[in-house]
């Protein structure tokens, strides 16, 4: 007895593998809306295996960075803010569990939908065996400078794991600490663990542009983060910059009133 498209679409939902028998039996089904629910399964099926197989790499990576000199605890560490001309530079360290299983999805936070990475910074702080976030001022970016305050912030984030890290897996850097490290080029592509704290960096630094936002409402700090968008320097020039704004950088320099003056 020929199944209706209702029946199918329920069957079709319960499958996870592409080469699931079910699927070549839709194949010669003739029905237009038989043949778009299979390419549609297909077409997440791909995405899925894709997610897994890029998931492994990043989880492999870490594994072999471990197990190269007999490591006991890795730390993927990260920081997001050196772009924008206002708020905080943040960085996070992690260290993954045991069981990562539910973290499939995490990879680099600038490929992730601002939901999406909210759901995982979730699924990271109440997983990993350990995490930490820190997060420096406006002011002290201009007192040492944007790549000294990542460091110092990534240092910190470090210190504060409250595990003793015996390898760090940094993006791009070298941090100021006695513990061997590994610096990488787009770390957080590479490693598991780095795109976890590239995440609940962005994430706990987006909430506070967010909040920000509210207080300087002119500025739409939620929309662009700090970051110098056409909208962002208009409004700088228009209202003067505020205390989040980092003056050592030219766009604010050129401003040269204060906001509320």
């Amino acid at each position: 007895m020929t199944q209706t498209i209702k029946e199918i679409q329920t069957r079709i939902k319960l499958i996870n593998d592409l080469n699931d028998p079910y699927l070549e039996t839709l194949n010669v089904d003739p029905r237009k809306g038989v043949q778009d629910l299979l390419k549609r399964k297909k077409k997440l099926l791909l995405h899925q295996a894709e997610l897994y197989r890029a998931y492994l790499e990043r989880l492999n990576f870490d594994h072999q960075l471990l197990t190269s000199q007999n490591y006991q605890f890795l730390a993927g560490v990260d920081e997001v803010g050196r772009g924008p001309i206002a708020g905080p530079v943040v960085a996070a360290a992690v260290v993954l569990p045991e069981d990562t299983s539910d973290w499939i999805e995490v990879n680099d936070s600038k490929a992730l939908s601002h939901h999406k990475r909210c759901a995982l910074a979730e699924v990271i702080k109440q997983q990993a065996k350990a995490y930490a976030i820190t997060s420096l001022s406006p002011s002290t970016i201009d007192r040492l400078n944007i790549y000294e305050a990542s460091r110092l912030a990534m240092k910190e984030a470090v210190l504060k794991l409250g595990v003793n890290v015996d390898l760090l897996a940094v993006d791009a850097m070298k941090l100021d600490l006695k513990v061997d490290q590994v610096s990488l080029t787009k770390g957080d592509q590479k490693s598991l663990s780095i795109a976890a704290a590239s995440i609940i960096a962005k994430v706990y630094r987006d909430q506070i542009m967010i909040d920000y936002a509210e207080q300087y409402p002119e500025f739409a700090f939620d929309q662009h983060m700090g970051y110098p968008t056409k909208q962002h320097l208009a409004n700088i020039n228009k209202y003067g910059f505020t205390s989040i704004h980092r003056q050592s950088y030219g766009p604010v320099q050129a401003v040269k009133h204060y906001y509320g003056s």
